[in-house]
Parts: structure tokens; C-alpha cells; sequence
């Protein structure tokens, strides 16, 4: 069924591409004959290169993991509220970018921030090719503004880093001893009244080999709450062995960088000017807000362009030039 539905999908975009390039030629034939269309034809044309992007995109993701659903984790750096407030202004974004894509999105854990923003989020977000889209967020992300939470409104600079792993799902084996996991349950966090839970519903299971450490509690039952923190566990555990072997055979982009504060893979600047910027790629886009608002399109058309390109940016013939 999800081959069908991706034929089909494919199908359509063929079809969808053709009635635009000849509702385009019309408009020409329509200017030929003296007719004014000017301005109808300049919005065709952009609303079909924007098309033709979309699917180019799509013919990059050809990883075995791309076509799966994605698992989000944002982390507040150092900062307090400032990097808590821009934690949850990141997952605002990544939500909203899901919403526009039509994607679902299901929160499995979080974690309000003691003033402002949160302390931490993991969702899945549930959609064809979730994970390939989202593939190149992961890593650090740097907010240039001026501060709310400052009286003197001073500019402030926060960070926090985004996490994306591929939803496994029952079809690729993840072989997870139990003596190699340890299980805590603890009580549910909510914002008061009738959503905080009187029992420890709530699941954290680390993985002692590799110290990674997944938890849940959107559920009510423990057991539920338990069998959504594995499933995320043999996501972590796919991604980790994945990321083992691109070290092994040196094939990692020479441009990607460790998941650790001060070397941010995009920046956000706010003020004295407006731009979001991504370091690997070069891609600029002066609409910071709408960036914000979930725009992602081209940042993660870059992404998988310097993929294809071996770790080289569109646009840049060696990576000597990046200098």
C-alpha cells in the first residue's frame, strides 16, 4: 500500500506538471494574439518553477530511510529562558512546516521551561518522505535577537540543537537485548488540575551500550507509554548503527558538523537585520519569519542538493571555493 500510494503520488505530479507547463503555453499563445497577460503569465511561471523545485526535491531522496516518518528532538543550549523560549519557537516551526505539508504530528514528550519555552520536545511527525525531508536539521541552531526576557533590550544570542531520526518501523529488524536496557517510571509533568497523572504512568528507558536515553509520557497507561519509548529506541539505535558505518567508510559531508554549541548548521538573525542563513549550503532567505512560520522548502532543497553533490553546495564547483 505505501508503494501504491508513492506510485501514485508520482503519477500525479506528472500529471499536475503537464497541465501547468500547458496552461503556461496558452497564456503565451494568448500574448502572441495580443491579448494582455503580463502579470498571469509572470505568476504561472512562478508557481511552476516553484512546483518543478518541490519535485526535484523529491528525486533526492533516495536513501533507504528517506520515505519513513521522522522523530524530532529539540534541546534548549545554554542560555536559561532565552535558549528555552528559541527551543520552542524551533518546534513551533518544525509543527508548522508538518501542518503544511499535510503531515501528522503526535507529541511524545515534553518538558516546559521554568519561565518560558521548554526544557525539551520529542514528536513524530508522520508523512511520505518526513525523515528525507528532514534529514539535514539536525544540529545546532543559533537565534541572533533582541531579548524579551531583557529589560535593557540588549541583543542576545541562543542555541539549541534539533535531532531528527527515522521512525523504524516492524519491518527492519533492531535487535534490543533486555539486559542491555534499563526501565524507569516516574510521574507524569502537565500543566496542573485534571492533566496531571497520580501514578507513574510516565517511561524512561536508557540504553546502557550506548548511553542513549528515550522517554514518553503523552500516554495515560505505562504500558502504552512504554511500547512508544521502545519504538523510539529502535529509532535512535537504527540511526546510531547508520551513523557508525558512515564514520567507518568516511563518507560523511565534509561540511557536516558535531551536534555541539558553536558550531551552528544554520543562524537566524533577527536584529540588526532580518535573514536566515544555513552555513553548509549557503542558502539565504530574507523572510525570517516566514522561515519561522515553517518555510523550510529551501533549506532542505539545498540540503539534498550538497548530498547529491558529495558534501558541495549547489552551485559551487569545488569545495576549495568554500573557503
Amino acid at each position: 500500500m505505501r508503494d501504491r500510494k508513492r506510485i501514485e503520488a508520482l503519477l500525479s505530479d506528472d500529471a499536475e506538471l503537464a497541465r501547468r507547463t500547458d496552461d503556461v503555453e496558452a497564456y503565451f499563445d494568448l500574448a502572441r494574439e495580443g491579448e494582455a497577460v503580463e502579470p498571469e503569465i509572470e505568476r504561472e511561471i512562478k508557481s511552476l518553477n516553484e512546483f518543478a523545485e518541490a519535485m526535484e526535491a523529491r528525486t533526492l531522496l533516495s536513501s533507504e530511510t528517506d520515505g519513513l516518518n521522522a522523530i524530532v528532538t529539540v534541546h534548549p543550549g545554554a542560555g536559561g529562558t532565552e535558549s528555552q523560549d528559541w527551543a520552542e519557537m524551533l518546534m513551533r516551526m518544525y509543527l508548522r512546516w508538518a501542518e503544511q505539508q499535510g503531515f501528522k504530528t503526535e507529541m511524545n514528550d515534553y518538558q516546559d521551561g521554568e519561565e518560558a519555552g521548554i526544557k525539551s520536545a520529542t514528536f513524530t511527525i508522520t508523512g511520505e518522505y518526513a525523515f528525507g525531508q528532514l534529514s539535514g536539521e539536525t544540529g545546532v541552531h543559533r537565534l541572533v535577537r533582541i531579548s524579551p526576557f531583557d529589560q535593557a533590550k540588549r541583543r542576545h544570542t541562543s542555541f539549541a540543537s534539533v535531532f531528527v531520526s527515522p521512525e523504524i518501523d516492524d519491518s527492519i529488524e533492531i535487535d534490543i537485548k533486555p539486559d542491555d536496557i534499563r526501565i524507569d517510571t516516574y510521574r507524569s509533568g502537565g500543566k496542573g488540575g485534571q492533566h496531571v497523572n497520580t501514578t507513574d504512568s510516565a517511561v524512561r528507558i536508557t540504553h546502557i551500550p550506548t548511553n542513549i536515553v528515550v522517554q514518553c509520557q503523552n500516554e495515560r497507561s505505562q504500558h502504552k507509554n512504554k511500547e512508544k519509548a521502545m519504538k523510539m529506541l529502535r529509532s535512535r539505535l537504527y540511526e546510531y548503527e547508520l551513523e557508525k558505518k558512515r564514520q567507518i567508510s568516511k563518507k560523511l559531508e565534509d561540511s557536516k558538523l558535531d551536534i555541539n554549541f558553536g558550531s551552528q548548521i544554520r543562524s537566524y538573525v533577527l536584529q540588526p537585520y532580518r535573514i536566515a542563513k544555513d552555513h553548509r549550503t549557503k542558502v539565504e532567505v530574507g523572510d525570517v519569519d516566514k522561515v519561522l512560520d515553517g518555510y523550510l522548502e529551501p533549506f532542505i532543497r539545498g540540503y539534498l542538493l550538497m548530498r547529491r553533490n558529495g558534501g558541495v553546495p549547489a552551485g559551487v564547483d569545488d569545495k576549495d571555493d568554500l573557503e
